[in-house]
């Protein structure tokens, strides 16, 4: 008799790594529109301390925020490694300035764990759930609380 691998073609995911600080998150990769270097950006008056500023994406404006700075973890220092995520929103594209991209990585959506109540200086209630991957804590970014406009 041989033995039955558990079936989990339905449950599997990918998702797209990057650092949030020294915190590595994670997002369904369907969520993801492309990843791309910072831009030239416009800053919006009176917009939230989070809001960097827009820019113009191939025709598209795209709102950017810090995601450091709106999980209240600091502030995303610019260097060569620093990278906009740009995601789809309900009031359209926007733009998350993350520290660095990591890998894309497969994950078992049974295996993910409820998030904790805070992860390295981020509030749970950022996350859906986190997923213990090679020794490493990926919390699973919520995309819809990220950009809520409540605080």
């Amino acid at each position: 008799m041989t033995e039955q691998q558990p079936e989990t073609s339905g449950t599997l995911v990918e998702l797209t790594t990057f650092f949030v600080g020294d915190a590595l998150c994670g997002l369904d990769i369907l969520q993801v529109q492309e990843i791309n270097k910072l831009l030239q950006m416009t800053k919006v008056p009176q917009a939230p301390d989070y809001v960097l500023g827009i820019l113009n994406l191939r025709g598209q404006i795209v709102t950017i925020i810090d995601l450091a700075k709106k999980l209240g973890s600091g502030e995303t220092e610019i260097t060569r490694d620093a990278r906009n995520i740009i995601v789809n929103s309900s009031d359209g594209p926007v733009g998350l300035l993350v520290k660095k991209i990591s890998d894309v990585v497969q994950a078992d959506k049974s295996l993910r764990e409820p998030a904790p109540a805070n992860m390295q200086d981020i509030q749970g209630e950022y996350f859906t759930g986190v997923h213990k991957i090679e020794g490493n804590l990926i919390g699973i970014l919520n995309i819809e609380k990220v950009l809520s406009i409540e605080e």
